[in-house]
């Protein structure tokens, strides 16, 4: 951990910070809405490992700088880029996302508290967290389809088990943006509050969880995840097998581009 804390407070993406018990992080690019680029999602990973090893966190917030939450991936550096790192030819071998996978395998309870627009893989953050809480200024969607591309293990796992199998797959296929009271009603949040009151909101629950027994709460956050994500890794792998094809098409350059352009995108099935 002390390592882990030495790199975070040198971090210049992500902010962290423990406090009674809990640990909050929050993405800190505002001029970008959050959007995660390779540094952001690196910092995310860590800040994610170090909730993980330190023994004094018993509750983690994960929470954005305003006015968004996290507006996915920064387009213009992490696709652009992406699609320059992949090889020709099969990939060597496919691996889950890390960020996601140190989210999804965290052992602490996870309060996402959204306070602006989750899209793209900002949804996916907010999906791998326990629970979610949302400002009104909250929107989600998961923007992947129109990028030419699949979700992460969030909208393949996650989504499904909160809002069910068919309105999972008419977000996922869509990729609709629904604010915070059509987030509340299908259950893909727990709570709304105004907006000035999320962070309040947050912290007393992680409080309330945080006032129970940490070993308990290890093996209470162990069984839900054994319940609810048993082949998480078999389906992560599948997951950047299919984003490793989907990079290579025209349709993904396509969505690309339509979005750097502000225009709508003309796909063609190649």
């Amino acid at each position: 951990m002390p390592s882990d804390r030495a790199r975070i407070d040198k971090f210049e993406t992500v902010e962290f910070s423990v406090e009674d018990h809990v640990a909050t992080i929050k993405l800190n690019r505002p001029h970008r809405r959050n959007a995660l680029n390779f540094q952001a999602y690196d910092e995310l990973e860590i800040s994610l490992a170090a909730v993980n090893s330190d023994p004094d966190v018993r509750c983690a917030i994960v929470t954005g700088a305003d006015p968004a939450f996290c507006s996915g991936d920064d387009v213009g550096e992490v696709l652009s880029e992406s699609e320059s790192l992949i090889p020709q030819g099969p990939a060597p071998r496919a691996e889950p996302t890390s960020a996601a996978m140190r989210a999804l395998e965290c052992t602490k309870p996870l309060i996402a508290a959204i306070n602006g627009p989750a899209v793209g893989w900002g949804m996916e953050l907010a999906l791998f967290a326990d629970m979610r809480i949302a400002s009104q200024r909250a929107k989600f969607a998961e923007l992947f389809i129109r990028r030419g591309l699949v979700c992460d293990v969030g909208g393949f796992v996650r989504l499904p088990a909160i809002v069910g199998p068919a309105k999972a797959a008419e977000l996922l296929f869509t990729g609709e943006v629904v604010d915070a009271d059509e987030a509340l009603r299908i259950g893909l949040v727990s709570k709304v509050v105004e907006h000035e009151a999320l962070g309040e909101a947050a912290r007393d629950l992680a409080a309330r969880i945080a006032r129970n027994p940490p070993l308990a709460l290890a093996f209470m956050k162990d069984g839900l995840r054994r319940a609810s994500i048993p082949h998480v890794r078999e389906i992560g792998e599948w997951t950047t097998q299919a984003l490793y094809a989907l990079m290579k098409t025209e349709d993904h350059r396509e969505g690309v581009a339509s979005f750097m352009e502000k225009r709508e995108p003309v796909f063609r099935g190649r």
